[in-house]
């Protein structure tokens, strides 16, 4: 990676919406290994999809909003909490 360590964070990620059975998952995960993004992405229980993702907060910004105007389904809202990198991720998963 050419990004020094201070800039590199940990984001949880909610998508709210239309966002199960539509195929938003594998999306997310195409997006997220392509933009070279580790951690995982699950259904949740309450219909939401939930993405861990860890990376240069640009391109997790790049992630989001690639999925929000690209991504399946419909997004209706978007929760992100950012936190310290913690470098626990070998690639991006998809959690079943």
């Amino acid at each position: 990676m050419h990004q020094g360590v201070t800039s590199l964070k940990r984001a949880i990620i909610r998508f709210c919406g239309i966002v199960q059975g539509v195929g938003m998952r594998y999306f997310i995960a195409r997006e997220a290994r392509r933009l070279g993004l580790t951690g995982y992405v699950r259904n949740l229980d309450d219909g939401s999809v939930e993405v861990v993702a860890e990376g240069s907060e640009e391109l997790i910004e790049e992630l989001i909003r690639t999925t929000k105007n690209e991504g399946p389904g419909f997004v209706s809202q978007i929760k992100v909490a950012y936190g310290e990198f913690k470098g626990e991720f070998k690639d991006f998963k998809i959690m079943h």
